[in-house]
């Protein structure tokens, strides 16, 4: 559970960073155990998700309390850099800090599994284009401490 994520990443022990690490792949393949899921607006369970909702499924599944909005996902953890972003950070879209319309989390390699649309259900894309294609940027990214 969350004892295994102190905020400050340079107090982490050996063990800690194990069963971070344990954590962290734990998020990917809870995520991608979902792909093709619906989504359903207001949605936070196996039946279908919406955007936050599939975020907060993800991480309660591995231990891990988050908002139920996006916006309060805006405000969970710590914020890093895309630049630096991990598996299993939170990437939250918006047009700026008042105005935040998705969550996603991040699986490594410029990739991010969502809960995209009433069309698409779950899905997996690249982050680059899916801000292109959605004229959003990215706001923060954030990592659970």
């Amino acid at each position: 559970g969350e004892e295994y994520i102190p905020g400050l990443t340079k107090y982490f022990s050996e063990r800690d960073w194990k069963n971070y690490r344990i954590i962290v792949h734990s998020i990917k393949s809870t995520a991608y155990s979902l792909l093709g899921k619906p989504y359903v607006y207001g949605g936070s369970s196996i039946n279908g998700f919406d955007c936050s909702g599939f975020v907060q499924y993800v991480y309660a599944r591995n231990g891990l309390k988050v908002g139920r909005s996006a916006t309060d996902q805006l405000y969970n953890g710590y914020e890093v850099s895309y630049k630096n972003a991990r598996v299993g950070d939170i990437i939250v879209w918006g047009y700026g800090r008042n105005n935040i319309t998705h969550t996603a989390i991040y699986v490594g390699n410029g990739l991010m599994i969502h809960a995209s649309n009433p069309r698409d259900g779950v899905v997996i894309n690249k982050v680059d284009s899916w801000g292109s294609y959605t004229g959003v940027h990215i706001v923060s990214v954030r990592r659970l401490s």
